[in-house]
């Protein structure tokens, strides 16, 4: 039996500069108004606001399609769809995530794995300031799986090692999107028009990062949504690990 590891990365405990300023969405809107997206979308990543993250540990790249093999071999699911082993696991819905969680925990001696918090997530990708992408303030094809390289299908993770986040975090934008353990609410002092619930969502639960069937928008370190489809394969949602600092 093939023994289980996590890449882990320590994110130290520090300040997130998390969301985008009310007085910036504008001009967000305008800057990727090619991929269709409406200002009130922006909208829900307002107010920006300095938040204090604890420490904690996230996985250095997703879940793979061969860790998620084992896993469903072992507790009697279906098989992930064709994908090489070391591509990212898509199509998996957050009540799976969370029982693979638990499973590798188990797997690893008892250790407290879960999703990241939406916050956890946020810290990870961008560090110590408040950068547009994990590797800084501008977009460049390349650097990240999404629909502008013509893929159209997932990459093996850690692909592009220039992309990664300010803590050496890989994929945390583009190949697949990833749960988060945070149901979406707007953000404390959120103007009144953003909305208080997603209803409209097929799972409430934020995901981020971006899938590679998406446009750079999704890739922005801001940017939050619930899963907006059922076909949660065709949308890339897939799985990153998460931990209490050691």
């Amino acid at each position: 039996m093939q023994a289980e590891q996590v890449d882990w990365v320590d994110i130290p405990a520090g300040s997130l500069r998390r969301g985008t300023p009310v007085d910036e969405v504008r001009d967000v809107a305008r800057r990727y108004a090619d991929t269709g997206v409406p200002l009130e979308w922006y909208l829900k990543e307002t107010p920006r606001g300095e938040i204090h993250v604890p420490a904690f540990r996230i996985a250095r790249t997703p879940v793979t399609v061969g860790q998620w093999t084992r896993f469903a071999a072992a507790t009697d699911r279906p098989a992930p769809r064709s994908s090489p082993p070391d591509h990212p696991v898509i199509g998996v819905t957050w009540e799976a995530a969370t029982d693979y969680c638990r499973w590798i925990g188990e797997r690893l001696g008892g250790l407290d794995v879960r999703l990241p918090t939406e916050d956890e997530w946020e810290r990870a990708a961008r560090g110590d300031d408040g950068r547009e992408f994990p590797w800084g303030e501008e977009y460049r094809t390349g650097l990240a799986n999404l629909v502008d390289l013509g893929i159209g299908t997932t990459t093996p993770v850690g692909s592009f090692p220039d992309g990664a986040s300010p803590f050496g975090v890989l994929d945390m934008a583009g190949n697949a999107d990833e749960w988060t353990s945070t149901l979406y609410a707007p953000y404390p002092g959120a103007p009144v028009e953003v909305p208080s619930t997603e209803d409209w969502a097929f799972d409430r639960h934020i995901t981020r990062g971006g899938a590679f069937r998406h446009d750079r928008d999704l890739a922005r370190c801001a940017r939050r949504h619930g899963a907006y489809e059922p076909d949660l394969a065709a949308i890339g949602v897939g799985v990153r690990l998460a931990s209490p600092a050691a």
